[in-house]
């Protein structure tokens, strides 16, 4: 039975979620927190390591959330439910979309769609940067502790260095060596 909840659960993400795996955030979120297969912790810790190794992040998310609830099959059925939806639309539109890609309403649809994205992605930014920066919640004691500190330097220090054009990789194997040694320093 998890299977195919795992599975009906990620196909609805897949297909009515436009914008990539970044504005699937909020919905993996959701339906992880919802079902109970994840803390808002783990959410993140997730996201992190799914945008750390290879593969698309909505992929990476369904097959990680999809073992942690149901073991190779849990992975299998999530990631088959994700990609099912946009395998199929790609193979309705690469036929159709030369046709009417200089419709008004194609035109009309794209540009209404964009905003949509920017938005569900920035909802994603701010919910993971919320139990990044403010695990306990808006409070002024989050100021004076290095739990703090630690995670926003990085995050300037990536922002800087992705603005500077360094290899993203370079970037992800810096911030992971920085936050162990920022880690084994705190505890």
């Amino acid at each position: 039975m998890i299977y195919l909840l795992l599975f009906f659960e990620f196909f609805k993400i897949g297909a009515f979620t436009f914008g990539g795996g970044y504005a699937m955030l909020p919905l993996i979120r959701e339906a992880a927190l919802h079902n109970g297969w994840m803390t808002e912790d783990a959410v993140v810790d997730f996201i992190a390591v799914s945008e750390s190794t290879p593969g698309p992040l909505a992929i990476n998310m369904a097959t990680h959330v999809g073992y942690n609830v149901g073991g190779i099959f849990g992975s299998f059925f999530a990631t088959l439910g994700v990609v099912l939806p946009s395998f199929i639309v790609i193979l309705i539109v690469a036929g159709i979309y030369e046709r009417f890609k200089k419709s008004r309403l194609v035109k009309g649809v794209m540009s209404g769609l964009k905003p949509c994205v920017v938005g569900l992605i920035a909802f994603a930014a701010l919910t993971v940067a919320q139990t990044v920066f403010f695990p306990e919640g808006l409070a002024i004691s989050v100021l004076s502790a290095p739990s703090f500190y630690i995670p926003l330097a990085l995050f300037l220090l990536c922002a800087v260095l992705a603005f500077k054009k360094v290899n993203p990789i370079l970037i992800i194997v810096l911030s992971g060596a920085i936050g162990v040694l920022a880690g084994y320093t705190v505890l």
